[in-house]
């Protein structure tokens, strides 16, 4: 059974609890585009965005990764997360996670998030930030209950309701 970067046992892709996590391909952006646009929260990008994620890219000094989560064969979440490299600092981000209602609470967005933890763990990140509605306690639970720490706010940050946004980060195991 694999482990989560930070110690916790995920299952296989997150196959314990019925929902399993690959790489997102071409094929598949057209689904993630349309259950984002049914997700007011989500961050809404251009297809492009996500079209170019998917795409072979060269290493450079931003990398992002885009995973998927499917339930009996569904759609019914993703993610996406980033590396920024600065010299010999690199720092992640979790750019968008969104996992659809119905399948709220069925552990798609923490398996979501431990895959993406092992990404980050294997390109060297030392600290993963992210930031959320400070309204939105199901995410805070869930970010704080994989270990991260609520850092600060931004004010008004979220539009459309507009809400602050809780700055968090996460040190990964073997960073300072």
């Amino acid at each position: 059974m694999k482990m989560g970067s930070q110690g916790t046992d995920s299952g296989e892709k997150g196959e314990g609890c019925g929902v399993v996590v690959r790489e997102a391909r071409l094929a598949d952006v057209s689904a993630i585009v349309e259950l984002e646009r049914s997700i007011r929260e989500a961050a809404h990008w251009p297809r492009r965005e996500y079209v170019a994620m998917v795409a072979p890219a060269a290493e450079g000094a931003v990398q992002r990764h885009l995973l998927l989560a499917e339930k009996d064969g569904a759609l019914v979440g993703y993610a996406v997360g980033s590396v920024v490299a600065a010299g010999d600092t690199r720092i992640g981000e979790l750019e968008n996670l969104a996992v659809a209602q119905e399948a709220r609470r069925s552990g798609a967005g923490r398996a979501l998030c431990l895959e993406l933890l092992d990404w980050w763990a294997s390109r060297g990140v030392g600290v993963v930030e992210l930031e959320v509605r400070a309204g939105n306690s199901a995410a805070l639970a869930l970010y704080e209950g994989l270990g991260w720490k609520q850092t600060g706010r931004r004010a008004g940050y979220y539009h459309d309701p507009v809400e602050d946004a809780a700055l968090m980060e996460l040190r990964l195991r073997g960073s300072a």
